[in-house]
């Protein structure tokens, strides 16, 4: 995998600036979906359990993730399990297979002696950082085998919940005149109000 390819390009729109990072959660995405031997989620096919946390160095490695694999917010099959590790367990929810792949230290340890963490440590945002320190570690990130980037260890059956169908019925709350998914609305002064208004005194 390049900079041409097209899961790098739409991974930097959807990120918004050059880091190390993205490219590294894209690289665990599709070393995790060819260990598992499925595709990109169209659907909620894939789950994807990333451990990383807020406020702390390189979490857009969840944007790669979220790339790569097809699992996103919108969706609702990814989570964050605020670990703090740069690790995606991925589950196939058909075979209920499973694969964790760890990002190794060496990895980590070229981006923390590169001039954009550097930078990075200092305040300065990422997307004014010049290209020419960073687009070395992004090809790096990307040519690379992931064998050498990763630890790929097989999880084996990971049993998930049932999922809730989506709910497409809705109410429109009395108070501030907002929708909401039916299940959310409350009942206050025998009217219909959503979450938040029910909260107010």
């Amino acid at each position: 995998m390049d900079t041409n390819h097209e899961l790098f390009k739409a991974g930097l729109l959807l990120h918004g600036h050059k880091c190390p990072a993205m490219p590294m959660g894209l690289r665990a995405g599709t070393a995790a979906l060819e260990a598992l031997g499925v595709e990109r989620a169209k659907d909620g096919q894939l789950v994807a359990l990333v451990e990383i946390d807020s406020d702390h160095c390189a979490t857009c490695y969840a944007d790669g993730i979220q790339m790569a694999t097809g699992c996103t917010f919108g969706k609702g099959n990814i989570q964050k399990l605020g670990y703090g590790k740069f690790a995606l367990t991925l589950i196939d929810r058909k075979s209920g297979k499973s694969v964790r792949v760890v990002t190794r230290p060496e990895t980590i340890q070229i981006s923390k002696e590169s001039e954009f963490i550097g930078f990075r440590k200092k305040g300065v945002p990422a997307s004014q950082i010049d290209a020419k320190l960073v687009d070395p570690m992004i090809e790096m990130m990307m040519s690379t085998p992931a064998e050498k980037l990763f630890i790929i260890e097989s999880v084996g059956e990971t049993k998930l919940p049932v999922g809730r169908a989506h709910d497409f019925n809705t109410q429109t709350c009395t108070k501030c005149g907002e929708v909401m998914v039916e299940r959310y609305a409350r009942i206050k002064d025998d009217k219909i109000v959503c979450m938040v208004c029910a909260a107010k005194a």
